[in-house]
């Protein structure tokens, strides 16, 4: 499922809840609106901390990326350098041999 879906859809659900809690809420106004700050603190903590995670696995994925490529990287002059030995021996081996 689409990042961008699931946080509309929370961010939906938290307006149609503060909505339904304010219109059916026994209690007098400030009492509602102290009920309404503290709701709205913790929705912001819990979003905090989702965000935190979400960026703690980018960052985790994007260093395993940067790790395989610097391992790519290092395998593929591996193989250069081999190339290019098998190719001096090649060119030597001829050279003796045309001789």
């Amino acid at each position: 499922m689409d990042s961008g879906k699931i946080f509309l859809g929370v961010l939906a659900g938290l307006a149609t809840g503060a909505v339904l809690g304010i219109l059916l809420a026994p209690d007098k106004g400030s009492s509602t609106r102290h009920k309404i700050y503290q709701k709205g603190n913790d929705y912001v903590d819990t979003l905090g901390a989702k965000f935190n995670e979400f960026t703690d696995e980018v960052t985790k994925k994007f260093e395993a990326m940067k790790a395989d490529a610097a391992q790519a990287a290092e395998n593929g002059k591996a193989k250069v350098e081999e190339v290019k030995s098998n190719v001096a021996n090649t060119v030597n081996k001829e050279l003796h041999a045309a001789r």
